[in-house]
């Protein structure tokens, strides 16, 4: 089998806790061009050494972007309008609707954390992709299927009764099993993709910097297909088409991945520790270790010599595990100075991966609120087309598609003129600049929000919730626009951050951290929802968020939204600044 068997190369764990050295593998320094050709720490599908010619690169990467792809066209052909199918054939209230939306997105950007982990520990990234397309194409099917059981409920907002409902029991079974599908799918095909270059060859080095902008630019090319298409689908024709085509899209999908197997570069098996071992250890033997004075800390670093890290005096609680209470050094009773700076690397992602939030709650608001307020608004083109309110998601996309491409060949060069880095600015100054635009992203909703209302009261509206104000759709675009920009910058540097800053064989736990990030910040934004309805409503009205958002004031929300995002970049900022990148 391919990587089911096989883990990525790990740092060489040292029978000493100085030790941090590595040994050339060929220690006599003469290398032949063969033996340069050979990928070192990589194997093809039958597990024989690869020719760095004949494998991996762009060959392969193409085949996994296409993959991705058709799974974004699926996903947010489900996720992009959900909030109208549970407001309309399932009858839920708008707040609860964006709350269950919230929670699904949340889980679904959570449960990448188990997929990575199965992955890296257990199956391999390749093995994991196929089963979870498997659930994945299961999932789809079922939603769709359940899409076509007879229903009693109401249209009219606010019919609890749904809840009991089977075809709303179906429906959320097969739900969250595209969340776990996505789960497995999502971080190991990113992570599969990433593996295909090798980070030690300058060439393919810079390489795998171009592989994460162009492979979020496929990520946006999907959805942007997706919502074009289903949401028309599904708002004028059929829900069980608009789920069930992502069904055979998924299948395709598989296909196109198993075709590239030939092409791929698996990691090498290795009879190392699990990174989650030695990282593990550290840990407990740190904690039992709490007792230790730091003189004989000082002893045994002084004993290892200079440090290979600058940052080796950060945690440096941690530097407890190099020692053991009894004295003893013996191979096994303590950790070796390697796999101590190897958590310590895990353990500094801590404060960026937090500082990040208030950029995800804002992430989380163009597929819930945001499309309700464009279903209050003129969506006519012509005169008799009218566009679902979910299609401007696809903007998002469109932004993307179009700052890719010059991100990519006009700014990074430019930049790298200037800061002499291959990628031209830092990870960190990327992810920066994404969160101060997802800022006015929601300065921008909050003004153009506060517009629609005035225009509602002005032709005498706000007591109309079904009324269409008189005012084009299009007046949300300038948000969405600033969302996808902010993802260019936002969402493609926190994905190659966390690709890049932990243990080689745990990069698919970095991809999911960096979900994780975006799951936290949904399951944050259906709480703040939560907690914005309760505290604003009162004297029979709804608050903020209302059923009829004529009488609501979703740009408050917005202007609170924009608040906290300011509170989170300061603290980004100060992470960000006291953060040191592993070498």
């Amino acid at each position: 089998m391919p990587e089911a068997t096989w883990v990525a190369d790990s740092p060489k764990t040292k029978s000493l806790n100085c030790s941090h050295v590595d040994m050339d593998d060929n220690a006599t320094g003469v290398q032949s061009p063969l033996f340069n050709n050979f990928l070192h720490g990589a194997v093809d599908y039958r597990g024989r050494p690869v020719l760095r010619s004949k494998s991996g690169c762009w060959r392969s990467a193409y085949f996994i972007i296409g993959v991705e792809v058709a799974e974004r066209f699926a996903y947010h052909g489900i996720s992009s309008n959900l909030i109208t199918y549970l407001t309309g054939p399932l009858g839920q209230s708008t707040a609860t609707a964006a709350e269950n939306v919230n929670v699904w997105s949340g889980t679904a950007s959570l449960l990448p954390l188990v997929g990575a982990f199965v992955a890296d520990a257990f199956l391999g990234r390749y093995l994991t992709i196929i089963i979870a397309s498997l659930l994945y194409i299961l999932a789809l099917g079922l939603l769709a299927l359940s899409t076509l059981l007879h229903s009693d409920c109401e249209t009219a907002v606010g019919a609890s009764s749904c809840s009991a409902q089977p075809q709303a029991i179906m429906f959320f079974i097969s739900l969250y099993l595209v969340a776990l599908a996505q789960g497995g799918h999502k971080p190991c095909v990113q992570a599969f993709g990433a593996d295909q270059f090798d980070s030690d060859n300058p060439e393919e080095s810079k390489a795998k910097s171009s592989f994460f902008n162009w492979w979020y630019f496929g990520l946006c090319v999907g959805p942007t297909v997706g919502i074009f298409v289903l949401s028309y689908i599904q708002d004028n024709l059929s829900w069980a088409l608009g789920f069930g085509i992502p069904c055979i899209i998924m299948g395709f999908a598989l296909i196109i991945f198993l075709i590239g197997t030939m092409t791929y570069r698996f990691g090498e098996r290795t009879e190392e520790k699990s990174a989650f071992i030695r990282i593990g250890q550290v840990f407990v033997k740190a904690a039992r270790n709490w007792r230790t004075t730091h003189s004989a800390i000082s002893a045994v670093e002084q004993e290892c010599g200079t440090l290979p890290h600058q940052d080796s005096q950060q945690f440096r609680f941690l530097n407890k595990a190099l020692v053991s209470p009894d004295g003893s050094q013996e191979d096994g009773t303590v950790c070796s100075l390697d796999e101590v700076e190897e958590a310590k690397s895990v353990l500094r992602l801590v404060p960026i991966w937090a500082s990040c939030l208030g950029y995800a709650i804002v992430f989380a608001q163009c597929s819930t609120l945001g499309t309700k307020q464009g279903a209050t608004m003129d969506r006519s083109i012509g005169s008799s087309f009218e566009i679902p309110a979910a299609t401007l998601q696809s903007f998002i996309g469109i932004s993307v598609i179009i700052l890719i491409p010059i991100y990519d060949t006009i700014l990074v060069p430019l930049t790298r003129a200037a800061t002499r880095r291959p990628s031209g600015i830092t990870m960190l100054q990327r992810i920066g600049t994404g969160i101060f635009i997802s800022i006015l992203s929601m300065v921008v909703a909050g003004y153009i929000e506060t517009k629609r209302l005035r225009t509602a009261r002005e032709y005498g509206l706000v007591d109309d919730p079904g009324a269409v104000i008189p005012m084009k759709i299009w007046w949300l675009l300038p948000q969405y626009l600033l969302a996808g920009a902010g993802d260019v910058f936002a969402i493609v540097g926190m994905q190659e951050f966390f690709y890049d800053q932990v243990p080689s064989d745990l990069k698919s736990i970095g991809l999911a951290l960096y979900l994780s990030v975006l799951g936290i910040g949904s399951f944050l934004s259906g709480f703040l929802i939560s907690i914005v309805k309760e505290t604003t409503a009162g004297n029979g009205e709804d608050g903020w968020i209302s059923d009829n958002l004529n009488q609501g004031h979703i740009d408050y929300f917005y202007y609170l939204l924009a608040g906290i995002s300011v509170g989170a970049f300061v603290m980004y900022i100060y992470a960000a600044k006291s953060y040191v990148y592993n070498l």
